[in-house]
C-alpha cells in the first residue's frame, strides 16, 4: 500500500518512517508538516493509506479529512486521546494511534486497514459480477436453456401459465409467471406498467394517455402504475 505521513513533528515522521520499513506491505512515498501540502499532492497523486497526526498548526487533521472529495484509509497517530469518538464517525477511518506508536500495535492497525481494503475489493468485484449477470438471462424452452440478452428484449407479457417474451431478434414463450421473470431484470431498464405487462422503458417510442407503444406493440399502462412510469421518463 503505497502512502503518506501528516505531521508538523520532525521526529513523529521519523518514527512513521521508521515503522513502515518494518512492514514489506507498506510503501512511504511521501511526507508533510502541514495539511495545505498534503492537499496539494493529492490533488494530483493517489494513494492507499494516509497517517495523520491531529494537531497541527492551521489547519487540524480533523479539518483536513473534512477536504477529501475521494477518502482513502486514514489512520490517526496523535498523544490525544479525546478526539477518538469523533475520527470514528468517517467510515475510511481505519485506527487511531496514540503516541508513542510501538510496533505490534502499529501492525495490527496496517492489519485492519489490509482488511478494509480485501472486503472493499470483493465487494467491488461482487457488484461488477452482478452487473454482468444482468446483462444476460437463460430462459428453459424445451429442455434447452436459451440465453437471452436483456437489451434486446422490450415487452414481457404474461398470458396464462405462459409468458411472451418479444426482443428485438426473436421472440419467446417461456412456462412462467410475470413475477418470476421481474425478479431477474434490473430496475434501472424494466418496469411493470400492467398487471400482465412488463416493458422495457428504453424501447417507449411514444406515450398516449394509458398507453406506451413500444415497437408495433401498443401496451395498456394500468392508472397505479402511471406516475412510476412518468417518474422514470426524462421529461424536457
Amino acid at each position: 500500500m503505497n502512502c503518506i505521513v501528516i505531521d508538523d513533528e520532525k521526529m513523529a515522521r521519523v518514527i512513521i518512517q521508521t515503522l513502515c520499513n518494518e512492514v514489506k506491505s507498506l510503501n512511504l512515498v511521501e511526507e508533510f508538516s502541514g495539511a495545505i501540502d498534503a492537499i496539494k499532492y493529492l490533488n494530483g497523486n493517489q494513494v492507499d493509506l494516509i497517517f495523520l497526526d491531529i494537531h497541527m498548526p492551521n489547519f487540524s487533521g480533523l479539518d483536513f479529512i473534512k477536504t477529501l472529495k475521494d477518502p482513502c484509509k486514514v489512520i490517526f497517530t496523535t498523544s490525544d486521546p479525546k478526539f477518538a469518538i469523533e475520527a470514528f464517525e468517517y467510515d475510511f477511518i481505519v485506527d487511531y494511534l496514540l503516541k508513542p506508536i510501538e510496533l505490534p500495535r502499529f501492525e495490527k492497525a496496517i492489519r485492519k486497514a489490509q482488511k478494509l481494503n480485501l472486503n472493499q475489493n470483493k465487494e467491488a468485484d461482487d457488484k461488477a459480477q452482478e452487473i454482468e449477470i444482468k446483462n444476460d438471462f437463460y430462459v428453459n424452452i424445451d429442455r434447452r436453456l436459451i440465453k437471452i440478452d436483456l437489451s434486446k428484449v422490450y415487452l414481457i407479457k404474461a398470458k396464462g401459465d405462459y409468458i411472451h417474451i418479444k426482443t428485438e431478434d426473436k421472440d419467446y414463450v417461456v412456462h412462467s409467471t410475470l413475477k418470476k421473470i421481474k425478479e431477474k431484470l434490473p430496475d434501472s431498464l424494466f418496469l411493470k406498467v400492467h398487471r400482465s405487462y412488463i416493458i422495457n422503458v428504453k424501447k417507449i417510442i411514444d406515450i398516449e394517455d394509458n398507453s406506451v407503444l413500444i415497437k408495433k406493440d401498443v401496451v395498456p399502462v394500468s392508472r397505479s402504475n402511471r406516475p412510476e412510469l412518468m417518474k422514470r421518463l426524462d421529461l424536457l
